[in-house]
């Protein structure tokens, strides 16, 4: 099963400057995490349900100026919206058996492509 979501999602950079923000609170970035999360778990909502699955994120970014790593930190809030949409029970190790990133450039249409399979 596969979805997409438009337009990126910010990466690690990004997210340890939300935290900054708010000084030793976690107020800032877990707003930031509530609107992402929120946004994978509408999309998913519509998925079947899992026992346990391989996840390949396909992150299409508009060009290549952020770092691999930098981009794929958002693979939280892809995992928590799952869990959040009832996908799957829980993002632990023993509901998702692995997860494959690949990196591709559109400057048209920025997006981030998941497939879900049931693992064995």
């Amino acid at each position: 099963m596969q979805f997409e979501i438009p337009g990126r999602f910010p990466g690690m950079n990004e997210i340890v400057a939300e935290a900054k923000k708010g000084k030793g609170k976690y107020q800032p970035y877990a707003q930031m995490k509530e609107e992402y999360t929120n946004m994978v778990a509408w999309v998913a909502a519509r998925m079947p349900k899992f026992n346990k699955i391989d996840v390949t994120i396909t992150w299409v970014e508009p060009n290549v100026r952020r770092d691999p790593d930098n981009i794929m930190a958002a693979q939280k809030f892809i995992l928590d919206g799952l869990v959040r949409a009832g996908t799957i029970k829980d993002d632990s190790q023993k509901y998702i058996n692995s997860i494959t990133h690949r990196f591709e450039v559109d400057k048209q249409e920025p997006r981030i492509e998941v497939v879900l399979e049931e693992a064995e």
